[in-house]
């Protein structure tokens, strides 16, 4: 696999490059400036990951830039980005991506949050034949319609929590059980990416046999799952499965914590983008999240360098631990940056086919596309919360600690 280590060597601004530059016409460079677009959540109930997903795009366009930007054709070139509000909602965000191409002549395209706002937009690029990298749609449902122009650096919904059922069943063998004797009870919100994560959970809860004794829909504002966890108290089901980005995992933790509803086991998305471990402390506590990144992997490129080192670059600027969304978000760009120097010019054509062309490292992770745009380099983890911080559990050969399995009921818990 190249690694991305000599992406940028040697990409000195050159004195002339604040002049304006002979482009293909249906490139949007403007001098020295290749200009990426994104309608993005500001408002709404993403806002909260709209926002991770915005730090992340900047923070590695400023390091892009800072490293001497994109070279092109023996040229140098730095990156912009122009966004817009989708305020959560996908029509809207469709009407901002024809508006980002049609008016504003935008040709390369970023990722919204969400794979409701991505459904929503890639048939807008696609029909513009505009390539979209994109970091926060998993839906695996975007890649089943034949899309040509979309490509998506995160691994998809279906294999979110699949660790957690494979790891439910290794605990149950551990404790002298069978796979097929364990219990689960699901809480999903209607929204594509969740309930593509329940699909998954379903199919490998199927292979073990396992029983689902509770498969609830979140109300659609993420407000209340007292109805759930009156039924979590009577089946005691041996797993909890929640997704809800990150209002869902919030309100899962609040109202469990509240209730004191006792679960042997609780996994869930978005864990890390709720701030979960620094809003509700103790309360967090053995909660098993799915991550498409951790700090603690191995990955590393020219840009960021390792893993470790863009969470540490990124808690500088920002204030806070970086969740997964931020990551990817700026793997996103290095894709893009990566694609444009190994297109060489700026024809569409060429950024889209060195685009399904990627095969790269990133401190994210590997990234290579199959004819689908998805990456098919890249696995999931799963964290526990241990002692107020993440923890790899699973899979097995990425765990960085042992999962503390059962949760104590909270009668004992400190």
């Amino acid at each position: 696999m190249r690694l991305a280590h000599n992406l940028f060597a040697g990409a000195a601004i050159a004195a002339a490059a604040a002049m304006a530059v002979s482009v293909p016409a249906q490139a949007k460079v403007e001098g020295d400036t290749i200009i990426l677009g994104a309608a993005v959540s500001k408002t709404g109930k993403y806002a909260t990951n709209g926002k991770h997903t915005i730090n992340g795009y900047n923070l590695a366009v400023e390091l892009i830039n800072a490293k001497g930007g994109v070279k092109v054709g023996g040229k140098s070139y730095k990156l912009k980005i122009v966004y817009y509000d989708d305020e959560s909602t996908p029509a809207r965000g469709a009407q901002l991506a024809e508006r980002l191409i049609s008016q504003d002549g935008v040709k390369y395209l970023l990722g919204p949050y969400s794979s409701g706002l991505t459904k929503a937009i890639a048939p807008v690029t696609e029909k513009h034949k505009i390539p979209m990298v994109e970091a926060n749609g998993a839906s695996r449902s975007l890649f089943t319609q034949g899309y040509k122009y979309l490509f998506a650096v995160l691994s998809t919904s279906e294999q979110y929590l699949a660790s957690a059922i494979t790891l439910l069943a290794e605990r149950a063998q551990a404790m002298g059980k069978k796979p097929g004797d364990m219990k689960i009870a699901l809480a999903f919100e209607n929204d594509p990416f969740s309930q593509d994560v329940r699909a998954g959970v379903l199919e490998d809860a199927k292979k073990y046999g396992m029983k689902i004794v509770i498969d609830d829909k979140l109300p659609p504002e993420l407000n209340d799952m007292t109805a759930t966890l009156r039924k979590v108290k009577v089946v005691k089901p041996d797993l909890l499965v929640v997704s809800g980005h990150s209002k869902g995992a919030a309100l899962a933790i609040r109202q469990l914590a509240a209730a004191k509803v006792n679960v042997p086991m609780l996994a869930m998305t978005h864990c890390d983008s709720a701030q979960v471990i620094k809003k509700y402390n103790k309360a967090a506590e053995y909660t098993l999240c799915a991550s498409q990144w951790a700090p603690s992997l191995t990955y590393k490129d020219a840009v960021f360098g390792s893993a470790s080192d863009f969470a540490a670059t990124f808690e500088k600027k920002f204030g806070y631990a970086p969740p997964y969304q931020s990551a990817e978000s700026a793997a996103a760009v290095l894709v893009f940056a990566d694609a444009f120097q190994r297109a060489g010019a700026f024809d569409v054509a060429k950024v889209r086919d060195a685009l399904s062309a990627t095969d790269m490292q990133t401190f994210y992770g590997n990234v290579k596309f199959d004819p689908t745009g998805k990456n098919i380099a890249k696995p999931m983890v799963l964290f526990q919360v241990q002692d107020g911080q993440y923890k790899v559990v699973a899979p097995t050969k990425w765990a960085s600690s042992k999962i503390r399995h059962p949760t104590p009921p909270w009668s004992r818990r400190k």
